[in-house]
């Protein structure tokens, strides 16, 4: 028993280190462009093959259109041992409920699972982007997940990382939309499964920034959404639960640094779903001159899309008439959390610094949480910004969920 300790505190030490990296690989906006600018330039090995043992049968959200071996990221881990496959399933879209098709990687360890099947953690990515190739599948390194993947593994868990509609696939990428990206993240737990044996139904979300947002809204929709599986609570920090207020900021002239390009990507995506919203509304000057360049992933134009967001003031991207702010408003009104009842115990960190997503945005969504009955337990940090949360506590808090210890809630 004390050598089983021992190893579990290994473990749980290293998974704070690998956490705390990985928030704040791209959890922000402008952190994003810079992390993926690092990390492009990969080269596949060899190319992908089918996973023969995949289950390509069966229709509805979930079920697989393809899962292909990643001789890239294996060639990059070359020694650590893992099942990795990049996937293409079916999934949901939020706003409609209509089917969509979306990418994800997922991962197993090798070797005797323990009795019920691997664990599972869907992991929620931070902004990477708005475009089909802003994914982290499409990436030998999954945009420098690739080290947190590896030690989630190691510990013992299978994992599912989502790339979320419109990123890795065809389609447009609804940013902000938490719960299209929480319905993703669900499905990408039942691709794994289809996908590698010996998985468990027990899973937790986990998630920084966008990220955050989706475990949390994968935390509402779960019961209703995949009775089948049994969620053992999310993890949520930093989250973009509720971004409304990057509007009014708008409007104010007075968006933060890391709030502009935020904003910009907001009005293009938006853009690109809803015909009534000009994207001249919301943009002049320096905005509209390098509008394609700042919402750009493509790592071999981060220098450039650096000076060209310096350039926007906060006149170029205020909203032209209190119309079209108001337009901007509804829509992400529509998608702000909470939007039902969580399904899970839900532990949510921030920071009281955040100049991405304020603090306020966070703590109204929490007391919306407790009102509608959820199990919340929080954690805000007065000095923290958005990328630097200290999540080592939550650590502990995946380990006692999956143990079926009860959750402390503290909206009671």
């Amino acid at each position: 028993m004390r050598h089983r300790a021992r190893t579990a505190g290994v473990a749980v030490a290293a998974l704070v280190a690998l956490v705390l990296v990985a928030l704040t690989l791209p959890v922000g906006f402008r952190l994003a462009t810079k992390a993926i600018g690092a990390l492009r330039g990969d080269v596949v090995a060899t190319q992908p093959v089918p996973i023969d043992a995949a289950d390509l049968g069966g229709t509805g959200p979930g079920t697989l259109v393809s899962a292909t071996t990643m001789p890239g990221l294996q060639a990059k881990v070359a020694g650590r041992q893992l099942q990795a496959a990049r996937v293409v399933y079916h999934s949901t879209n939020g706003d409609t409920g209509a089917p969509t098709t979306v990418s994800g990687s997922v991962f197993t360890p090798v070797g005797e699972p323990p009795r019920g099947g691997w664990p599972i953690l869907s992991f929620g990515h931070g902004t990477t982007g708005i475009d089909e190739g802003c994914a982290p599948s499409v990436s030998d390194s999954l945009l420098g997940l690739a080290d947190l993947v590896v030690g989630f593994v190691t510990t013992g868990h299978a994992v599912a990382l989502a790339d979320y509609q419109g990123l890795g696939e065809k389609g447009v990428h609804p940013y902000t939309d938490a719960k299209t990206a929480g319905l993703n993240m669900i499905d990408a737990v039942r691709a794994l499964r289809h996908t590698f044996a010996n998985t468990s139904t027990r899973w937790l979300a986990l998630g920084g920034s966008q990220g955050g947002g989706a475990a949390w809204a994968a935390d509402e929709q779960a019961s209703t959404y995949a009775p089948e599986l049994d969620l053992v609570g999310a993890v949520a920090d930093s989250p973009a639960a509720d971004v409304t207020g990057v509007v009014d900021g708008a409007e104010a002239r007075t968006l933060t640094a890391d709030q502009r390009p935020a904003f910009l990507a907001i009005v293009e995506s938006l853009a690109r779903l809803h015909p009534e919203v000009n994207r001249d509304d919301y943009r002049r000057g320096a905005a509209a001159r390098h509008w394609d360049l700042t919402l750009s992933c493509d790592g071999a134009t981060a220098h450039a899309r650096d000076d060209a967001l310096a350039q926007v003031t906060a006149d170029d991207i205020r909203p032209a008439t209190p119309a079209a702010a108001e337009r901007l408003r509804k829509l992400l009104s529509a998608w702000a959390l909470p939007q039902r009842p969580l399904s899970a115990p839900l532990s949510v960190a921030y920071g009281g610094a955040d100049s991405l997503v304020f603090a306020q945005w966070t703590t109204d969504a929490i007391a919306k949480a407790c009102a509608l009955g959820g199990n919340v337990e929080w954690d805000l940090q007065p000095s923290k910004g958005h990328g630097d949360v200290d999540v080592s506590a939550q650590i502990a808090w995946i380990a006692d969920r999956f143990a079926g210890r009860p959750a402390v809630n503290e909206c009671r």
